[in-house]
């Protein structure tokens, strides 16, 4: 390649997004010739044309057109279409070819969809063409049909030889020398053999869900088409900023749902479609949760508070760099955890999504939708993301007896993405437990859940009428007045916030069926007289040992724990652990 050619095309590049640049360095390097393009592949891809204007295509297309410029040999091979090309002519030559090569075969199987057959003729026809000095590309969709991801023991016979041939292709000096180039489609590369992905020589570039801009490009590109109704107070550029984790697809889907309903695009009507894409696309991993109420309505846990409220301001003065990459929240049950955290999520404006059911019965699903839902966390970030009984989702599969791979997979790859530096700040990582000993080290030591914050019920009878009056003004009840502080000493109860709002609840049930629309003081006076709290002491106290002994701040242990030293704590939670039946 002459010099001037090589100067104009990494002047072309420099227009590419960021991962079609990656993939053109790599390609013009000649050390490689197997790429594997994972990701947001099946999304619409931006192309700019001139200066603020875009097109966009699919990504068999990009890299036919955009990266390629639709020029030599391209194939296109999956297991539903087989084999096509990228135009009439180059159809046309691999047919007569291969009509001359294998004149007695079956003329239908030059095009089969079968992998063992279509790679038969295709690697004649690309030996045939090597001499001619052509660049052939390959692109194959849907890769992991091909090479699923398996022990080699337990693949079958055709999923062996796909592996071994496209294996030869990228190690032949035949293929390598010749311009050559095989791409692999994938939406996840946990779906695909992981022997030939983690192979050195070959080239892995993640699609990225699209950022802010090119969402704003995208929805001023409907615009132009008249297919795009929003409300007067909303611009593109203003949706573009508030569908963080949509793709393009997701974006087209919006707008075409509300033209076809006559509907026009609302604040309402993005958030519930978003949130019903988002947790459709995570196949059951993700719930958004609703940040009703702020700080205001957290009554107690004063020390707490002052910490994320602190976080909140550095926020948004723009100092990332300071934040934890993560909060341990621990505390006994009924105490508002998940509370806080979404208390918290809305103090900050940022929306606040609960990660669950990591485990699914099919091989190889779960690996799959979580890396999805990492790639979402990137896209929507600033996010908060919620991990509700974390000790239970996040069992170390070193050390109890479900250990399987797939638990190791999800363990490795949860805790790494947590780790990532880049994203302090921008992804806010929240493990809710009553049990944080049962938590894995690797996952709330520093670099990931950094800070570790602790909640413990109301102690004195100032704490219990804040917490009462704060779950009054929560729940939105009325009351006639009386100090509700006579009735705590008259029934000296240890009440978690659970227990306190069940109590105003059913006092709200009494008056109601009273006829009344507020609550008195007998009716509070029964519903107390009559609740009988659950009872279960040890785990109680259990959990609130943990509890304090995770503290990492002296101010929020509870007093009577204070002056226990960390080898007598120990202690009492091993004999409780004992008593409980507990290894």
């Amino acid at each position: 390649m002459s010099p001037q050619l090589i100067r104009k095309n990494l002047e072309y590049i420099k227009v590419l997004p960021m991962w079609a640049q990656e993939l053109s360095y790599k390609y013009l390097s000649k050390t490689t010739n197997l790429y594997i393009l994972h990701g947001n592949v099946r999304d619409f891809l931006p192309h700019r044309l001139i200066e603020d204007e875009f097109v966009f295509t699919r990504i068999q297309e990009y890299v036919s057109d955009v990266l390629f410029a639709n020029r030599d040999i391209i194939v296109y091979f999956d297991r539903s279409s087989g084999i096509n090309f990228n135009d009439i002519s180059m159809r046309q030559d691999y047919f007569d070819a291969m009509s001359q090569a294998f004149p007695e075969a079956d003329s239908t199987a030059f095009f089969s969809s079968d992998p063992l057959t279509a790679f038969h003729y295709l690697e004649k026809y690309f030996l045939l063409n090597l001499p001619k000095k052509l660049r052939i590309v390959l692109i194959i969709d849907y890769a992991e049909t091909l090479l699923p991801a398996a022990e080699m023991t337990q693949m079958t016979e055709e999923d062996r030889t796909c592996y071994v041939t496209l294996n030869r292709w990228a190690h032949d000096p035949i293929f390598t020398q010749g311009d050559v180039s095989i791409f692999l489609i994938t939406e996840n590369m946990t779906e695909l053999n992981q022997k030939l992905s983690a192979s050195p020589l070959t080239v892995k570039v993640s699609l990225p869900i699209p950022d802010a801009e090119v969402r704003e490009k995208f929805l001023q590109f409907l615009e132009r088409q008249d297919k795009l109704l929003l409300e007067t107070r909303l611009s593109c550029s203003l949706v573009a900023q508030m569908t963080g984790g949509l793709n393009l697809m997701n974006l087209h889907q919006i707008a075409s749902e509300s033209f076809q309903e006559g509907e026009p695009i609302s604040l309402d009507y993005l958030k519930r479609k978003k949130k019903e894409i988002l947790e459709n696309e995570a196949g059951g991993l993700l719930e958004f949760l609703d940040g009703a109420y702020n700080l205001d309505y957290v009554s107690g846990h004063e020390f707490v508070k002052r910490r994320l409220q602190s976080a909140t301001k550095a926020i948004k003065q723009g100092r990332l760099d300071v934040l934890p990459m993560g909060y341990l929240i621990a505390g006994p049950v009924g105490t508002g955890k998940t509370f806080l955290v979404s208390a918290f999520a809305a103090e900050l404006g940022i929306p606040i999504v609960r990660l669950q059911n990591l485990k699914s019965r099919w091989q190889g699903v779960t690996e799959s939708n979580l890396e999805k839902v990492l790639g979402i966390f990137q896209a929507m970030a600033p996010v908060g993301v919620l991990i509700d009984e974390a000790d239970v989702l996040l069992k170390d599969p070193r050390s109890h007896t479900e250990h399987s791979d797939t638990t190791s997979r999800i363990f490795s790859q949860l805790a790494n993405f947590m780790g990532n530096t880049e994203n302090r700040g921008r992804i806010l990582w929240f493990l809710v437990t009553s049990r944080p000993d049962l938590i894995p080290i690797d996952l709330k030591r520093q670099g990931r859940a950094e800070e570790h914050l602790a909640l413990f019920y109301p102690e004195s009878p100032e704490e219990k009428e804040a917490l009462f009056n704060t779950l009054v003004k929560k729940l939105d009840l009325k009351i006639r007045d009386f100090s509700i502080s006579d009735l705590l000493k008259k029934f000296r109860q240890e009440f978690s916030g659970a227990d306190l709002e069940a109590i105003l609840i059913r006092a709200k049930f009494t008056s109601a069926l009273a006829g009344r629309t507020f609550i008195t003081k007998d009716d509070l006076e029964e519903t107390i007289k009559d609740f009988i709290p659950p009872v279960y002491p040890h785990e109680i106290e259990l959990q609130n040992l943990v509890a304090a002994l995770e503290c990492t701040s002296r101010e929020m242990i509870p007093k009577r724990f204070q002056n226990l030293d960390r080898a007598k704590l120990i202690q009492e939670i091993q004999e409780l652990k004992l008593l409980l039946g507990e290894r």
